[in-house]
Parts: C-alpha cells; structure tokens; sequence
C-alpha cells in the first residue's frame, strides 16, 4: 500500500541496551536498529528462529518513563516509510515525546519469511496481527524497559495493531489513537486479502512456494488489486480519464517486485490480516472486547475506505463512546493524504478531553497523491 506520503511526525524511545545485536548504533536518532529476542513463540505454538526485530527512534525517555510513543508499520511498510512522515512537520513533537518506530512481522526489516535464514519462504510460521503486539511488547519490557506507554498509534495495519494492544494490554497505555485501522476483518477484508494472494501463488512461477523465476505477473495482479481500492471509485474516476487510463497502468505497474522473498512477505502479512479477529480472541462480542479498553482512544477511519473496510472500528468506538472522527473523503483508503488529521490528533494527545466525535471535510479539489 503506498501510504508513505501520509503526513505524520513521530518521536521514539531508546534506552537500555540489553539484548540489542552486538555493535548496532546506540540511541541515534531515525537509524536502524535491531533487538534480538531469541526464539520467539507466536500465539499458534509455532516458533520463529533467531527472531529480531527493527525499530528506529526519536527524541528522549524522561526521567519518568511517562512520554513513549510506540508507532507500528502499516501492510508492507518499514519503520524508514514511518522515519519520511517526520519530514514534513507536525503533530508529533520529538521534543516532548520519545517515538518509536517499530518493523511489525513480515515487513522485511523484522525477521521475515524474506530475510529468515533458519525458516525461509512459505517456510517461516504463519502468524497474526495479535503475534505482532507480542514481539512489540516484549521489546518495549525487556529491550527499552518501558513498563508503559503513553500513546500507541498506528495507520492501517498499524491501527489494528493499536485496536490489539488497547485489548491485550489495556493498562499498558494512556492513548491508544488507531488510524484507517480495524478491530475485526470483515467479508470483504478478506475476500479482497484473498484475492492478492491467489494473486501471487497463481503465477506459472509460484511452484507450490518454491518459485522457478520472476513473479512479475503475480505481482502485478496484486498490485492492480490493491490499485482498485486504495481509494474509491468515484476518486479513480475523477482523477484518471478514460483516455489517460493506460498511462495511469503503467506508472501502475513501474517498480513492481519480482522476487519471491517479497511474494511470501506479502502473503504471511495478508494471512494475518485475514485472521484478525479481537472479540474472537477474547471469546466475547466487539462491544464487550472494546469495553475491556482502559485507554482513552480516538478512533479515525474513513467511510469509503475500500481497502480496510470502516464497519467494524466504527461499532468498537461506539460501544465505548469514544470519540470517533469521520472522515469525508472520496480518497477513501488515502483519506489521510486528503484530510489532515494532524491537528485533531496534537489535539488528543494534548488534552483527550477535549476531542469529541466529528466529520472532518475534504477542502474541494483535494486527492491523494496516489502515482
């Protein structure tokens, strides 16, 4: 999903040392950093071998351990996709918080079935949005030795990380603030998810996971899938003409993976997508997994989001009447590249109660910057 371009500035904790991997950059800011955890159990039983996991930080922990902020990636995103939103200015002061960027399972950066040595390929574990957290909880206990959190945020898989650790954890943040995200997949989550990686194992190349050559075709069809939700029908017809349609293909289609590393990212990540479930976790409803939240949460997704479909963070946020902001916006997975939820979200973290439910409006002539 091409969700760099959303404008968001972010501050990170680094402080213990321990079990980082010997020689790694110690507490500078934006650079790529690495935590060995040893083996790692995933919710299933499975194991992840040699199991490490990314991160970058900005800004610093307080005396208090009291102003961590935990960003997780969204779908195929790296914490250096997260590291370029702090470019463009904002909402996030590094200078009052300590912001951490976090690679999620299967980003590439994280062990992943692309860079696992003991478990390569469709042979690393299949594992789940909830796997995420855990790797991201005992990284914030064991590696920073943060016993709390003051804010988790997240956009797109990020916030279903965010919905997770407000369930999972719900004492272990003040704000839990999740973005386009989701508590539950819904049908048509999956369907779409399902469709990418049919997408992938249908290509001549595939072999059962055991590629002979370039997946250029997969990958292409997945990336025409996602193309036709990232935003809405009405956005791809107002901003691509009938005329223009091939152009549009074939920016579309430039820089497409190839290889199967990538492939078999792409499929764990969708698969735990596709599994993502909370009230199932819990063996409750979605009104009774929203009413463990202790946090205060701030829910923002977009009506016409094709990509991760809005039904199911819209009935969590009600059910605790938590302050849910809408946002009107044809662009619809993209809404955030539309709409800056910028000053709503300075607004939260500087005073929770002061943000009530609200629609937020696309300014005319607005769209996503989506080529």
């Amino acid at each position: 999903m091409k969700l760099t371009k959303f404008v968001f500035v972010i501050v990170v904790v680094a402080c213990s040392s321990i079990a980082l991997d010997a020689g790694a950059p110690q507490m500078e800011e934006g650079v790529q950093q690495f935590a060995s955890l040893g083996d790692f159990q995933l919710q299933s039983g499975s194991v992840i071998r040699d199991f490490r996991v990314g991160y970058r930080t900005l800004g610093k922990l307080n005396a208090e351990k009291s102003n961590t902020i935990l960003f997780p990636t969204w779908l195929g995103g790296t914490t250096e996709d997260l590291l370029q939103t702090t470019k463009s200015g904002g909402w996030l002061d590094s200078s009052r918080y300590f912001i951490v960027f976090i690679d999620a399972i299967g980003d590439g950066v994280t062990t992943s079935p692309s860079n696992s040595a003991a478990q390569p390929l469709m042979d690393f574990p299949k594992f789940t949005i909830r796997d995420m957290v855990e790797t991201e909880h005992r990284f914030a206990t064991d590696v920073l030795h943060v016993s709390h959190l003051h804010v988790v945020v997240g956009i797109s898989m990020g916030g279903m990380q965010t919905f997770e650790w407000a369930v999972a954890y719900p004492d272990f943040m003040d704000l839990a603030v999740p973005i386009i995200g989701s508590p539950q997949s819904t049908a048509f989550d999956k369907l779409q998810w399902t469709c990418q990686i049919d997408a992938l194992e249908l290509d001549p190349n595939w072999n059962n996971g055991k590629p002979t050559g370039s997946l250029a075709r997969g990958f292409t069809l997945e990336n025409e899938i996602g193309a036709m939700n990232y935003t809405s029908p009405t956005e791809r017809v107002r901003e691509t003409l009938p005329q223009d349609f091939e152009s549009f293909l074939v920016r579309e289609r430039q820089g497409v993976h190839t290889d199967a590393g990538t492939a078999a990212n792409h499929i764990r990540q969708r698969e735990a997508i596709m599994t993502l479930d909370i009230p199932g976790e819990f063996r409750t409803t979605l009104a009774g997994a929203a009413k463990r939240v202790r946090a205060k949460l701030l829910v923002i997704v977009s009506p016409e989001d094709h990509l991760v479909n809005p039904t199911t963070a819209i009935a969590f946020a009600k059910a605790i009447d938590a302050p849910l902001v809408l946002l009107d916006s044809s662009c619809g997975h993209a809404s955030p590249t539309c709409i800056s939820v910028g000053p709503v979200v300075s607004q939260f973290l500087a005073d929770p109660r002061s943000v009530h439910s609200e629609t937020l409006h696309e300014a005319p002539g607005s769209s996503p910057e989506i080529n």
